[in-house]
């Protein structure tokens, strides 16, 4: 992963709605969520969801599709395990003897 997308994608992160955002949908698995449930759960206005959507999918953390007329949003579970890769990747790897610098990545 490049430095600037996953500095792109952790200032995302780094709104406290967003992570809120975030988190329910990985939590919500593969099936995603509806847009309506989203609001619903985390009790937020419909243009404030909107907003803060938009980042996330600007990102690569979500990816939204339309399900009939439902408009579902959906973890990019990938694109997490990158990012997830990219912080520990580098982790002890100037300290010699750590065992974590060969099982990080």
């Amino acid at each position: 992963m490049k430095l600037d997308d996953a500095a792109a994608r952790l200032e995302a992160l780094g709104n406290t709605t967003r992570l809120k955002i975030y988190r329910a949908l990985v939590r919500a698995g593969h099936a995603g969520m509806p847009v309506g449930k989203l609001q619903e759960r985390l009790k937020i206005p419909a243009s404030t969801l909107s907003h803060h959507v938009k980042t996330l999918v600007a990102v690569g953390l979500i990816s939204q599709l339309r399900e009939g007329t439902t408009l579902v949003c959906h973890a990019e579970y990938d694109v997490m395990r990158s990012l997830l890769g990219f912080l520990v990747s580098e982790c002890c790897a100037e300290e010699r003897g750590c065992g974590a610098a060969s099982t990080a990545a």
